[in-house]
């Protein structure tokens, strides 16, 4: 296909169908979800105010900054606003502290937060607060947010009141200052008396004559639990999402299961619950081998959900079980661990899920909600879900019924060689659409290899040459090893949790950036000399005493091997990589016919490559910058930056970040808006009295600039 028909097929392409509907959340200029609509696609397509022509005009209207909000707003950028007639909603700080915005003027209307327990203060996770959901009830706005002690808490959108006669009594001395008294109704739920009201260990620990204390919710020695992402509403239904330890920094191979809960919105009474570790009898209960079921936990969403609430289904993603660099303790495959979920929001029973990896151990959890929109396939509107992940691979789902668009193939994988571990034979490739980067089917095959002079070229090989080279899921080994080569090296080229993707209802064009990796596997150690009191690196001290009871079905206890945190990146040549670098690239998808359309590089690359007096001379191809690319779809526009994370953004001829506007057709740049401080995360947009703002969440850690709102605007 020449250039010209493929910008035609893209252009005709890009006409919108009149079954391609996008869901709720963005009429009337609202942003009324994390992801701008129900479906998490983070578009408003239909606002048109500012376009190509104009967007070099937009100004800073005003900038609200998180200064004043305690510890950790460097991360308050992380938190993408809701925004629902002229008010936005959001949190601050590690404490989750809610703020309500007046969008008009940058104005802080209203705060609220949640008094100080011990449960917050051992919180694992405080500084990844995502944000929160709105709700109204007869009419009356409600905000509600997860706490990072996992409260959930429902506030009047007015007066950031807790709701009076709302939840159940917390039990808790200092919620009485705020609301009608510890042993009454006022507007918070703890979340913990049902997440495990029905787990063994926690009946066990009751039995034994202990009482519960909701200052410092579940004892250290039996888990914890936290929460990452707001709930979502749907069809008057609150959806709990649950966190947990970082799986790169778990204590302990026990730990209660991250079940996922539904709450009557007007009440706030339990609806159901839903087991991510099946129980006897359950779908999926025969993937825990061993009974790890029984003391096996974690499995959090940290990701946000996106909804269907025509279909009645929310639609949630899982990581892996505790300790995600061996899972000898836990044979199988691990339902329902690194997977997509679709329940029914009413019952909260299963309606369909499929597992992206099996039996997990290489922190492939997924990273980002599903992206629900629907697309015109062979003549007929299909519901789909599209799943992107870290590894590069892209997932596409009928939502509704959960059939693969394309054909999903199994493929062998490496088995593992430390004894002991299990490693499922197989793993899930999709067939369409192409990886976001080649990289991930078989690793670094010859045309990935640093090439860029004779002598660099043969450099890179001899260090390749020392390692066994893969693509995906190339198992840890163990060490010492009788191997001969050093380790196995395995690539990525997805996306994290920092640059989530976008994606066009109105077309069926998804957007996603992408980074390319290379290293080996972490090492698991040896267990003598092993700390009797501290127990190893992803095994608590009271897990290691107790390890006998946990015995996989190859024989071999977990006393043999525990996970190490050591992972071995490939050594340099002359300080470059021995692969062809890709830090930052930007690809759009037709999904429509699953075809990619465009991938580009997004920044520049970096000095210490393209001033490298080695490659004095040399022609190198573009590796793009560092910095995290992030992207709204708004009106026909794509509008994107960089994220400062590593001292890396886009900036113009007088030194200051720059916001893009990219055709969505091609990607090419058709104008730029100078930014006072770099964006992080996210972006969304919004029309309030007639005036179409552009809010970034922005930030730098590098810079030590702390989380701010930075709203943008045509002059007035």
């Amino acid at each position: 296909m020449t250039t010209l028909a493929r910008l035609l097929a893209i252009g005709f392409a890009l006409i919108p169908l009149a079954s391609q509907a996008q869901l709720t959340g963005v009429e009337d200029g609202d942003w009324r979800f994390l992801g701008g609509d129900a479906g998490h696609t983070r578009a408003s397509p239909h606002l048109t105010q500012i376009t190509a022509d104009n967007f070099d005009q937009l100004e800073v209207a005003w900038i609200w900054r998180a200064n004043n909000f305690g510890p950790g707003v460097e991360y308050t950028a992380r938190a993408t606003p809701v925004h629902v007639n002229g008010v936005l909603y959001t949190v601050a700080g590690q404490r989750r502290q809610v703020v309500a915005i007046d969008a008009a003027s940058g104005e802080t209307l209203w705060t609220f937060r949640e008094p100080e327990t011990m449960r917050y203060l051992r919180s694992p996770r405080t500084d990844f607060g995502k944000g929160v959901a709105y709700a109204e009830i007869d009419g009356r706005g409600v905000v509600l947010v997860t706490s990072p002690a996992f409260f959930l808490w429902a506030l009047d959108a007015e007066t950031g009141r807790p709701l009076e006669g709302w939840g159940a009594p917390s039990g808790v001395p200092a919620f009485a200052k705020i609301g009608r008294g510890e042993n009454e109704k006022s507007g918070v739920i703890d979340l913990i008396p049902d997440l495990v009201d029905d787990w063994q260990p926690w009946l066990d620990h009751i039995a034994a004559g202990n009482v519960y204390d909701p200052d410092h919710g579940i004892p250290r020695h039996l888990g914890m639990v936290t929460a990452s992402s707001p709930p979502i509403v749907v069809n008057d239904v609150v959806v709990v999402l649950v966190g947990h330890e970082p799986s790169y920094d778990q204590t302990r191979i026990e730990n209660v299961p991250g079940d996922i809960m539904g709450y009557d919105l007007r009440t706030g009474a339990r609806l159901w619950k839903f087991h991510v570790i099946p129980r006897p009898g359950e779908f999926g209960h025969e993937t825990w081998e061993n009974d790890a079921w029984r003391w096996s936990g974690d499995m959090s969403s940290w990701a946000p959900a996106s909804a269907d609430p025509e279909l009645g289904l929310v639609y949630i993603v899982t990581n892996a079980s505790t300790v995600q660099s061996y899972t000898g303790h836990r044979p199988g495959h691990n339902l329902f661990g690194g997977s997509v979920l679709a329940l029914d929001v009413n019952s909260g029973e299963r309606a369909w899920h499929f597992q992206i990896h099996h039996s997990e151990q290489w922190n492939y959890d997924i990273p980002t909600a599903p992206i629900l929109m629907d697309l015109s396939m062979n003549g007929e509107t299909v519901p789909a879900l599209i799943q992107n992940t870290k590894q590069g691979l892209i997932f596409a789902f009928n939502r509704a019924t959960g059939e693969p668009l394309w054909p999903i193939e199994e493929r062998p994988v490496m088995p593992t060689q430390v004894p002991g571990n299990y490693t499922a034979a197989t793993q899930p490739y999709p067939t369409r659409p192409e990886p976001l980067d080649p990289i991930v089917i078989d690793g670094i095959t010859d045309e990935f290899i640093m090439d860029y002079t004779p002598e660099l070229e043969r450099q890179a090989r001899d260090v390749l040459a020392e390692f066994r080279l893969g693509g995906l899921y190339v198992p840890a080994l163990p060490y010492p090893h009788d191997n001969p080569y050093r380790n196995v090296v395995g690539c990525v080229g997805g996306l994290n949790i920092y640059h989530p993707p976008v994606a066009d209802p109105t077309t069926g064009i998804l957007y996603a950036s992408h980074r390319r990796g290379c290293s080996a596997p972490a090492f698991m150690e040896p267990t003598n000399g092993v700390d009797e009191e501290r127990g190893l690196p992803g095994m608590s001290a009271e897990a290691w005493r107790g390890r006998e009871r946990h015995t996989p079905t190859t024989g071999t206890t977990v006393a043999a091997w525990a996970p190490g945190r050591n992972r071995e990146f490939l050594p340099l040549v002359d300080r470059l990589p021995v692969y062809k670098p890709l830090f930052q690239g930007l690809a759009a998808y037709d999904m429509n016919t699953g075809e990619k359309l465009w991938d580009l590089p997004v920044g520049e690359t970096p000095a210490n490559i393209a001033n490298h007096p080695a490659l004095a001379g040399v022609e190198i191809p573009p590796t793009g910058g560092t910095g995290h690319s992030i992207q709204m779809v708004m009106g026909d526009l794509l509008v994107q930056t960089t994220e400062d994370l590593r001292g890396d953004t886009e900036l113009n001829a007088a030194g200051n970040p720059v916001l893009n506007a990219r055709d969505k057709r091609t990607g090419e740049v058709l104008a730029q808006a100078e930014l006072p401080i770099p964006g992080q995360y996210g972006m969304m947009t919004y029309m309030h009295d007639g005036v179409q703002h552009i809010l970034l969440q922005s930030g730098s850690v590098k810079r030590g600039q702390p989380g701010a709102l930075v709203a943008l605007r045509l002059p007035q």
